[in-house]
């Protein structure tokens, strides 16, 4: 397992900060062995979840031109058929897996193929399980068009303490199922949205692994 590249530059301040916060305790107050410890342990405790949430597990990748991989670590919370007015404009089968802030954030593409569509819409920061989160909230938006024509829907949408939404593709490129496409800070959910004829694989409260559950059959 590695660290995620969005978390180098964050672990690096907090090992500066506590170990100067730490260091000054020493210093000034030495005699305070029940403080210094306290100290040491919260600095421990916080660096290691603030580690776990970025770390990049290495999962084996099901590939299948009609497989529909889960996208994130989570939970599915949704299973739906509903309108997606942003893109098709029609009915889709919609899927949401609710990421918490212990669950791996990084965003894998669904399916192989040629980003058709993209686009960013800052917004509000409402609870990821709140029903107007998928049209209020910030979020991006992309299409994903495999080889046989089919396209898939796929949106990450930040939450009440993910406020910082990373993306690493663009329209017109090419993307692999499986690969990182980008990463949500700090728990929040995806969306992904299906044709009506779709198999769904999955349950509801079910558990996932980004990039190696598969959630739907094309």
């Amino acid at each position: 397992m590695t660290i995620h590249k969005e978390g180098h530059s964050l672990l690096i301040t907090l090992l500066i900060v506590f170990f100067v916060l730490n260091a000054a305790l020493f210093y000034f107050i030495p005699e305070a062995k029940v403080i210094q410890g306290i100290s040491i342990t919260v600095s421990v405790i916080f660096f290691l979840l603030i580690l776990q949430f970025f770390r990049n597990p290495r999962r084996t990748i099901p590939q299948g031109e009609n497989l529909v991989i889960a996208p994130a670590d989570g939970k599915v919370v949704v299973i739906e058929q509903t309108q997606e007015d942003e893109y098709f404009k029609d009915e889709r089968i919609q899927i949401s897996i609710f990421m918490s802030p212990v669950n791996v954030h990084l965003s894998r593409n669904p399916i192989s193929g040629v980003i058709k569509f993209f686009k960013y819409h800052p917004g509000k920061f409402l609870v990821a399980w709140h029903p107007k989160s998928s049209t209020d909230n910030e979020r991006t938006t992309l299409v994903s068009e495999n080889s046989n024509g089919v396209q898939v829907l796929y949106r990450q949408i930040a939450g009440a303490l993910a406020r910082r939404i990373r993306w690493y593709v663009n329209e017109g490129d090419e993307v692999k199922q499986g690969e990182e496409f980008g990463f949500i800070k700090f728990g929040s959910r995806i969306d992904v949205y299906l044709p009506l004829n779709a198999k769904i694989n999955v349950e509801l409260d079910q558990k996932t692994r980004g990039g190696e559950t598969v959630i739907a059959t094309l």
